[in-house]
């Protein structure tokens, strides 16, 4: 498995984003508050991480949501997965949705997502007349579940 140096700045308080198991492709995030902040049905709110950070070049930050938070309460990220860019030097923050029916308490030091870090590549376009043929051709969305 390859290791991957990140610069970062922990104004939380708290340790720093780790993974829970050997295997984990993601790593706990915990919000960063003065005081609890109760979100409401449907209401979606910027939770603070306290953490900023300097990804190499050609390296992104995924935050995504925790499914045990999506299942059990309905708490949700509202762009996920979310996109921290190389370039970005700001606080972390995270967009968090509450899905549910009744409202839901974010503490200080809670969970509230999980980052993954990976690589991307650049596209060059390269216009052309025609793309090549495929069996499935131009069959859109659920177009290979009908059977």
């Amino acid at each position: 498995m390859d290791r991957l140096k990140v610069k970062i700045i922990n104004k939380s308080g708290m340790e720093l984003p780790a993974y829970a198991t050997p295997s984990a492709a993601g790593m706990d995030v915990r919000a960063c508050l003065g005081s609890p902040r109760v979100i409401q049905p449907g209401e979606r709110v910027l939770i603070p991480t306290g953490l900023y950070v300097q990804l190499p070049q050609g390296y992104e930050m995924q935050i995504r949501p925790r499914s045990g938070l999506a299942l059990k309460h309905g708490i949700t990220l509202a762009n996920s997965p979310g996109t921290v860019d190389a370039d970005y030097r700001g606080e972390i923050g995270v967009i968090v949705i509450n899905l549910s029916k009744e409202p839901f308490v974010v503490n200080h030091g809670e969970r509230i997502c999980q980052m993954v870090i990976t690589s991307y590549t650049h596209v060059e376009w390269e216009e052309v007349d025609r793309i090549d043929k495929t069996v499935r051709g131009d069959g859109a969305f659920g177009h290979t579940g009908l059977e």
